[in-house]
């Protein structure tokens, strides 16, 4: 009678917990296994785009139901220019090659200035622009911090920046290099000069208040300084991981 008791005692303990294990262990259960479904989706997702080119953007999207049809046309990477794709890095992330998608130097110098320099790199901003939204937020750039680590991982450098200059905007509803080039230029990503590139460069990553077609004194000198620039990470090798064989 005592052990039968016993069990009964121990049934009863059992259901007053919530069954096997508890309430708070079956929630640790079900929050690994989300864990789990969210990393396999994301994983998924970002291994698809790096075979896959993104048809569109979050950003793309909303202009779109704000001006109507956008300028746009992908190109591949061999069909730039590579005086562009070194202008670009130039202009906006010159230690593309260094990183791992985060530079935490460029970082450490954003919070020191208060806040006053910018610290995304072309990564980052691949990320923001293929996944996520615009605008000032803790949440989207908490994201993209997890997401880019992820990107660097399983896409090469030369895909990061191929994607990186298809979505860019270079003017209200002008994305990507292709349509920048005809939009400014009337040529083709292919045939843009070491003056052309940089000025297409010198419009990031604010192309709503700069222009390629009238620069005006500011941005002809940034496009000074980004041609320089250029010129230099590829006689010093910054250019290797994503330059390969091309001149």
């Amino acid at each position: 009678m005592a052990r039968k008791g016993s069990k009964s005692g121990k049934t009863a303990r059992r259901s007053r917990s919530g069954g096997r294990g508890g309430p708070i262990r079956v929630l640790r259960r079900w929050a690994v296994r989300l864990a789990g479904v969210l990393i396999l989706l994301t994983l998924l997702f970002v291994s698809l785009f790096a075979l896959v080119d993104p048809p569109t953007t979050p950003y793309m999207l909303s202009e779109r139901s704000r001006l109507g049809p956008l300028e746009r046309e992908w190109v591949a990477f061999d069909e730039i220019a590579p005086v562009m794709a070194r202008a670009a890095v130039a202009a906006e992330d010159a230690d593309f090659c260094e990183h791992w998608g985060l530079d935490l130097s460029a970082i450490r110098a954003a919070i020191e200035s208060g806040g006053d320099m910018g610290a995304s790199t072309i990564s980052q901003q691949t990320v923001k622009n293929v996944y996520l939204w615009h605008g000032r937020s803790y949440t989207r750039k908490a994201i993209e911090a997890l997401l880019t680590p992820v990107v660097e991982a399983i896409w090469s450098k030369e895909r990061i920046l191929e994607v990186y200059l298809n979505v860019a905007e270079f003017d209200e509803g002008v994305f990507g290099v292709e349509a920048a080039a005809e939009h400014y230029f009337g040529t083709s990503a292919a045939e843009l000069t070491s003056e052309q590139a940089a000025l297409l460069a010198a419009l990031l990553p604010s192309p709503k208040t700069r222009s390629a077609a009238d620069p005006d004194r500011a941005t002809r000198e940034r496009a000074r300084r980004i041609a320089d620039g250029a010129a230099t990470i590829e006689r010093d090798g910054r250019a290797a991981c994503f330059q390969g064989g091309q001149g």
